[in-house]
């Protein structure tokens, strides 16, 4: 039996955009979304019909981000999935092309982003791994001023999200996708570091195989944490097609993994 014959009607714009709004999608709000698209059922439009059915919902005033992470433009050496030969690093390292936020596509984050990235009037922020695109009415200020060495931290798009007491819409994935965590990483003292590289364009235009030290993040407990956080804070569940959805504001979610990790997470 396919997808469409287990649904009783196909999701549509209309249906979508009623559903966030009883999830509580407020207008006027910044909204970070993780998605899967195959989770919502058959959508008649597909992913331009999800993101028409976001933007209607969050009005002229709102602001919508998503991760656009091109996580392949980094140092081969670390590459596990899957690795390539020693003697392909300093040719991968010499022409790996620069990231640019108007070609590069996002890897590894879903249709939904990728059709935001590409959206009329949309703005990345400018960093080669762990890009942000918005539209909206906050859209530029979210995206601004990524810096280099603080991919995920307060100097992101999390950051800004933070700073503007957004949310965060879980659309049909878990809190395993919840990058909003990784803020709580670079707020803990106790987060380890590491050096990371990628491909970027100098202020003249050039390219060059950059290096750089900031946090090395973690979301191998982040479903654990996702769990504690929706036990003592109650987000809005909900289902959004046929997608269970998670609405939270994303300063409770932040803040309650930075004592979560403090309390239970050991490195060595």
């Amino acid at each position: 039996m396919s997808e469409a014959d287990e649904q009783t009607e196909p999701r549509t714009r209309e249906s979508l955009a009623a559903d966030l709004r009883r999830l509580g999608v407020r207008p006027g709000s910044v909204v970070l979304v993780h998605s899967s698209l195959s989770s919502l059922g058959w959508v008649c439009g597909g992913p331009v019909v999800v993101v028409q059915a976001l933007l209607d919902v969050l009005g002229p005033a709102g602001t919508l981000v998503v991760p656009t992470h091109t996580g392949v433009n980094s140092d081969p050496a670390g590459w596990v999935n899957p690795p390539v030969p020693e003697s392909w690093w300093p040719v991968i390292r010499a022409h790996m092309p620069p990231f640019d936020p108007a070609l590069t596509p996002s890897t590894a984050v879903g249709i939904i982003p990728e059709t935001v990235r590409n959206w009329p009037g949309a703005v990345r922020s400018d960093h080669p791994r762990t890009s942000f695109a918005a539209l909206g009415a906050r859209a530029k200020e979210v995206t601004a001023d990524h810096r280099l060495d603080s991919g995920l931290g307060d100097e992101s798009p999390l950051g800004r999200v933070y700073a503007l007491d957004g949310d965060i819409l879980l659309l049909g994935v878990g809190h395993g996708n919840n990058t909003s965590m990784h803020l709580a990483e670079y707020r803990t003292p106790e987060s380890p570091v590491a050096e990371h590289a990628a491909a970027v364009r100098t202020a003249a235009g050039e390219r060059e195989w950059a290096t750089w030290t900031e946090i090395d993040v973690d979301s191998d407990d982040f479903t654990r944490l996702g769990a504690d956080f929706d036990a003592a804070h109650h987000p809005s569940i909900g289902l959004v097609g046929s997608a269970r959805c998670t609405l939270a504001r994303q300063r409770e979610v932040v803040d309650f993994a930075v004592g979560w990790l403090k309390e239970n997470r050991r490195r060595t």
